[in-house]
């Protein structure tokens, strides 16, 4: 979503580089392609001219001034604005000390409120609660059952007895129902069933409707929410900012979900509202899956806007789906040697990468990757999908033992698995050279050739280099009378050595050596 801003400001920080020092001139420069960046990216004006404000006046002070590289100084400070104007801290949910929580989501029609209840649900029970889903949009047809197939799939539980709007009436078919009492009823139905959070879908809007905003705070004073999401289509652009301040003044909310969050617009709906609404961004919807979901996180969003990745979440995504004593099995194999890692392994550690999510999201994480963006984009997940289909296609033995296989086995390998045989043999020269480099990372302890990194010992090449340094240190002297008085020391000392035991003096032995009193008593 934020390719386009990404872009723009990567653009104005190169003309900085090499720059000893900026002058006033440079600054206004930067801060106007910063503001025409954030103008293109749909921000909001006022939003824009503070955010401007906020960075012409620090670059103009003394840590861009006096700093020895000024251009970082520049960046440091659009990304701590950026976090600022993403809202700063993440926000977290407030729990009721006496369960259940009850949150309530508004927002306009279209904008994925149904689905997002679905996502929360199954990010919650998660995070270990027992959320209740609660069917209170009865205008919309079928926005009953679509919450009841979410939240099937999110594995969570629903409260919807009433039917609503199935068949595409009008509230006065007498086939919607009462939407606040169905709110009312799922709290004490919660407590009855012990869920100690209940999320609360309610009808969206197709634009500012009085009548219908008078509903949802109707539903707001019944149920007594303790928190009120707003839904915000991120694709929306600056007309966001008028939605969201007319939810803020005719219902209110205590917090902004994004959803769309993947979609082609500009981002501007994100940088807006918080500025606006002074109401922070909570949640974001990056996907149409319903794991593609997470907690908002500013310093991460200002990060990868500017292009320096994500790495926080990409660990987050690893840790929630490696399990720590399968990694260790891993680890333990390969350093035994790379014969033991297979085929089998192989398939596994892919797979449990691909349950991480897609992989051009998971490589947009990395720093540098917006360098290189249209190739992440073009990569397609079913690669993966056709390389399992080939290792699944060979028999256990081959899988154990690769090198086995050959023509006539590659041949029935890929009719099996519906490829070329040129894919099979390039699948088995990739995992050879994967195994290869997987067992020198094991047996090394870490990277090789980064020395001086706990946990990442230089390898081979830092050995090589330390034995080099060692041997610089013995150097012979060039004057002949030193020389020889060295290696005469050098011949003394060798022969002290060869006839001490235990390394104690010549002429000397262990039976020489008294023992202090206070030690005596644990030799008897």
């Amino acid at each position: 979503m934020f390719d386009t801003l990404s872009d723009r400001l990567a653009a104005t920080f190169k003309n900085l580089r090499g720059k000893g020092r900026l002058s006033e001139a440079d600054i206004d420069a930067t801060a106007r392609e910063i503001r025409i960046a954030l103008l293109e990216a749909d921000v909001a004006l006022p939003a824009v001219r503070a955010f401007i404000k906020q960075v012409k006046e620090r670059a103009a002070g003394v840590e861009v001034s006096q700093a020895l590289n000024p251009a970082q100084q520049v960046i440091k400070i659009v990304n701590e604005e950026l976090i600022g104007i993403l809202g700063g801290e993440t926000r977290r949910l407030r729990f009721a000390k006496q369960p259940p929580t009850v949150i309530m989501l508004a927002g306009l029609q279209g904008a994925g409120k149904t689905t997002l209840a679905g996502k929360l649900g199954r990010w919650l029970k998660a995070q270990g609660h027992t959320p209740l889903l609660v069917a209170a949009d009865l205008q919309r047809p079928n926005a009953v059952n679509q919450l009841v197939v979410v939240a099937e799939r999110a594995g969570v539980a629903v409260f919807a007895p009433e039917p609503g709007n199935a068949t595409g009436g009008t509230p006065t078919d007498g086939c919607s129902g009462d939407p606040v009492k169905v709110a009312k009823d799922s709290i004490e139905h919660a407590r009855t069933k012990q869920y100690d959070v209940v999320i609360v879908d309610t009808a969206g809007r197709l634009g500012i409707d009085a009548e219908m905003m008078q509903q949802a705070a109707d539903i707001r004073d019944a149920i007594e929410p303790d928190e009120i999401l707003f839904v915000l289509d991120a694709m929306i652009g600056q007309d966001a900012v008028n939605t969201a301040q007319a939810f803020l003044d005719g219902v209110g909310f205590d917090g902004v979900v994004l959803s769309k969050l993947d979609g082609d617009a500009r981002g501007g709906a994100a940088l807006s509202v918080v500025h606006v609404t002074g109401k922070q961004i909570m949640f974001a919807s990056n996907g149409e899956k319903l794991d593609e979901f997470d907690a908002f996180h500013p310093d991460r969003m200002a990060s990868r806007i500017l292009g320096m990745g994500d790495i926080l979440s990409l660990i987050e995504k690893a840790e929630q789906t490696f399990s720590q004593a399968e990694a260790e099995k891993m680890a333990a194999k390969l350093q035994r040697g790379p014969k033991e890692f297979t085929l089998d392994d192989f398939l596994s550690q892919m797979e449990q990468v691909r349950k991480m999510g897609s992989i051009s999201k998971l490589l947009g994480m990395l720093p540098g990757m917006g360098q290189i963006k249209d190739q992440i984009n073009n990569l397609d997940d079913r690669d993966v999908d056709r390389t399992a289909a080939i290792i699944k296609s060979m028999t256990p033995a081959e899988r154990n033992d690769p090198t086995i296989i050959n023509g006539s086995r590659r041949a029935r390998i890929a009719r099996g698995s519906g490829v070329d045989v040129s894919a099979v043999k390039s699948l088995v020269e990739r995992f050879f050279e994967a195994r290869k480099m997987m067992s020198q990372l094991a047996q090394a302890g870490g990277l090789p050739g980064m020395p001086g990194v706990p946990g990442m010992g230089g390898g081979a090449a830092a050995r090589r280099k330390k034995q080099v340094k060692q041997a610089k240190g013995k150097q012979r002297s060039g004057n002949p009378m030193k020389r020889k008085a060295a290696e005469q020391a050098a011949a003394a000392r060798r022969e002290q050595q060869a006839d001490a035991p235990f390394g104690l003096p010549a002429g000397k032995s262990p039976a020489d050596f008294e023992l202090p009193e206070e030690f005596k008593k644990f030799m008897s």
